[in-house]
């Protein structure tokens, strides 16, 4: 018996030498389930991934903050060591990097572009996971469009250790019906000098910050910003940033900082700003193309890391599939892609504290890998509904591309806002005076239940269309009612881009120049009166920045490229017309006291409709004209009277509903200001249940 106590103990020592000389072989041979590269402060080291199907071989490449042609170390994978399926990964000591800053890779394997092969072992690529990135003084665009060499040359990805922001108590703002989105692009909201912003800070998120005061005042509740990921700064043609190049870096030019670490914390200074002043923060996202475009466009990243994996190419992987009209398409259905996708938005909404993502031709999400339509159960499109870091947030699809219109119900993001481009098309169409509009609009108003239709298989509500006359695309809302034809020819291209449908009418005077006063009035009136259907249309309103003072883009409908005074916010336009900016404020503040207008469900029984003097709404071809009565009871509102006449001579109409003194008229948009919206308290009461409305024209009244 004694001799077997030794026994034991010389057990349980070689079971703990046994296990102390365990090797971990994430710790040599780098970890494959990390995304980008990732510091392990706990390791002393950076853990480095990247997915290529087809490559041969992957050598990594580490830059310090000096020498961006000769890496200070670089580390090429072993693919029996350092690669798991089609991953490449290793891991790196913090010692061995002495002074790192950025890194890169080299990417080999076969140049068969016929086959949908364009590896290139000397081009410098760009990771796509990377959390910022970093061009040298020597970036060329021209050199990752030729074949070989752009060593010094290439975009870098940044080494980042942790990100350092304090967000103190972040407030994230969630606005139901007093939600009102602003689109705006942060390059041009505050580039004019006139803008009243610092030269430093013109362009740039700083400068949003100190424009809250103007965009409280106005009252809107939602910012929506146009694409505000890094894209190619010698890009010419890519000024409103639909170009993406990397998903999780803000854009260089947008920030008043050097460093591109305090790129993302001026935009998180930003948003941080805005939440204080109780202001959700939207971001527009492209996720379905890329900035290397077609055969002949710049290799940076993806096209060169493994190009038929990111991107959907045609049959005979010959060329790219163009269903985005820019040259290329993501191949979002692959899980791959789809992880890149989905870490991005967790980013933005973790890390940078969005609230939601507009999602830019997001018909391209109901693709399947081969590019064929899916419209039961797209992967990517249900990823990003159920996924739990991303609950709560908005998200809204632009619900087309150049293949497919999925727009209602036949969008299978069945929770999703989605732009509304019937709501811009009809009421277009009606206020303009096209015939056989009166129908269309009554059903804009109620909230479009023919694309979001309620008690079928699927309920929709009024809340997912967002109503929208202009935006970034097409005419800004003074172009609208100022010119019949588009005048693009400064895009460089013969006036041919852009669209030819505007359904514009330039009230009898094309353009800007020497325009009679009475076109003046019409304009303005005009204006109010999409101001006013907007305003009262049950759904979510959005309107494009510098609407509200009728900024000018000189009726060019696609300035994509124009990164001057055509698409720079003229704020001299906001003194020289306040009182449409008045207008847009009153009609916001009145949506805001009146939750009638904007409910979570249809109006239904709460809704009338009437014609002028008949009680029955004249159908009718050549009828402009129509009134309805919004009871509000049900919402602890009042009760809301609308007339609105888009023919081109007075109508008299008749109120249908209550006597004479219980109406107060609030708006009339063939009034001049400041008679034109009457605000709470100063209403005007109607000694008569007749009522002659001018031409072109829209009256509001509420019950008192």
């Amino acid at each position: 018996m004694p001799l077997l106590m030794p026994l034991r103990l010389y057990c349980i020592r070689l079971k703990f030498l046994i296990v102390m000389k365990e090797i971990s072989w994430e710790l040599k041979e780098g970890c494959p389930h990390m995304s980008g590269a990732v510091y392990l402060a706990k390791q002393g080291a950076y853990n480095f991934t990247l997915y290529s199907k087809e490559a041969d071989a992957v050598t990594l490449l580490v830059y310090n903050s000096r020498d961006f042609v000769n890496p200070l170390y670089q580390y090429r994978m072993d693919k029996f060591l350092n690669k798991s399926h089609y991953i490449w990964h290793c891991r790196i000591a913090e010692e061995k990097l002495p002074d790192a800053k950025y890194y890169a890779y080299s990417v080999e394997g076969p140049w068969n572009p016929d086959n949908g092969q364009r590896f290139d072992h000397e081009k410098i690529l760009l990771d796509p996971f990377a959390k910022g990135v970093f061009f040298p003084p020597r970036f060329s665009r021209t050199a990752a469009m030729l074949p070989g060499k752009n060593v010094g040359c290439a975009p870098l990805g940044l080494l980042v250790h942790k990100e350092q922001f304090d967000w103190g108590v972040d407030h994230r703002p969630r606005h139901g019906s007093h939600a009102i989105i602003y689109e705006m692009h942060v390059g041009s909201f505050t580039k004019r000098a006139n803008s009243g912003i610092g030269k430093n800070k013109r362009g740039t998120f700083t400068g949003v910050i100190e424009k809250i005061p103007y965009l409280k005042e106005l009252g809107v509740t939602i910012v929506e910003l146009l694409p505000v990921f890094q894209n190619d700064p010698q890009d010419d043609e890519n000024f409103w940033g639909y170009m993406p190049l990397n998903f999780f870096s803000p854009r260089c030019d947008f920030a008043s900082a050097d460093e591109v670490q305090e790129f993302k914390n001026e935009f998180k200074s930003m948003v941080k700003a805005l939440h204080e002043a109780d202001i959700e923060v939207i971001l527009d996202v492209v996720y379905n193309h890329t900035v290397e475009k077609d055969e002949s466009g710049p290799t940076y990243s993806y096209r060169g890391i493994d190009n038929s994996s990111y991107y959907l190419l045609t049959h005979d992987k010959k060329k790219y599939r163009n269903d985005a009209g820019t040259g290329n398409v993501l191949r979002c259905a692959h899980p791959y892609v789809r992880k890149l996708i989905m870490e991005s938005l967790r980013y933005w909404a973790k890390e940078m504290h969005v609230d939601g993502f507009r999602f830019d031709l997001a018909s391209i999400f109901a693709r399947n890998v081969n590019g064929t339509l899916n419209l039961e159960d797209p992967a990517i499109i249900s990823e990003i509904s159920t996924d739990p870091e991303l609950a709560g947030l908005r998200l809204i699809g632009e619900v087309w591309d150049l293949s497919a219109i999925l727009l209602g119900k036949s969008f299978p993001g069945i929770t999703w806002m989605q732009w509304n481009g019937k709501f811009r098309d009809d009421v277009k169409s009606f206020v303009k005076s096209d015939t056989g509009k009166v129908g269309a609009l009554m059903t804009r108003l109620y909230g479009s239940t023919d694309l979001f239709p309620d008690g079928e298989r699927y309920s929709y509500r009024p809340s997912q269309s967002v109503n929208y006359i202009t935006c970034h695309d097409g005419f800004c809302i003074y172009d609208l009612v100022s010119y019949n034809e588009k005048h693009n020819e400064v895009n460089g291209f013969n006036n041919a881009d852009g669209s030819n449908d505007n359904l514009s009418w330039n009230c009898g005077w094309e353009g800007d120049m020497n325009v009679p006063e009475e076109v003046r009035y019409l304009r303005k009136k005009q204006v109010k009166n999409f101001c006013s259907l907007l305003f009262l249309s049950n759904g979510i309103p959005m309107f494009f920045a510098g609407d509200e003072f009728m900024n000018t883009q000189n009726g060019n409908n696609n300035p994509v490229n124009q990164n001057n005074e055509i698409t720079w916010l003229n704020w001299s336009l906001l003194e020289k017309n306040n009182d449409i900016f008045s207008f847009f404020k009153n009609m916001i503040a009145f949506r805001k006291d009146h939750p009638s207008i904007c409910r979570s469900q249809f109006w239904m029984e709460d809704i009338s409709w009437y014609g002028t003097k008949m009680t029955e709404v004249d159908l009718s071809d050549n009828s402009h004209c129509l009134a309805f009565c919004l009871h509000g009871a049900s919402q602890g509102d009042t009760d809301i009277y609308v007339m609105i006449n888009s023919y081109w001579e007075p109508v008299e109409f008749k109120v249908h509903e209550g006597a004479a003194g219980d109406w107060h008229r609030v708006c009339d948009t063939s009034r001049q200001y400041p008679n034109d919206f009457l605000v709470q308290g100063n209403e005007e009461r109607m000694e008569s249940m007749l009522y002659t409305l001018a031409d072109r024209a829209i009256a509001i009244f509420i019950k008192k």
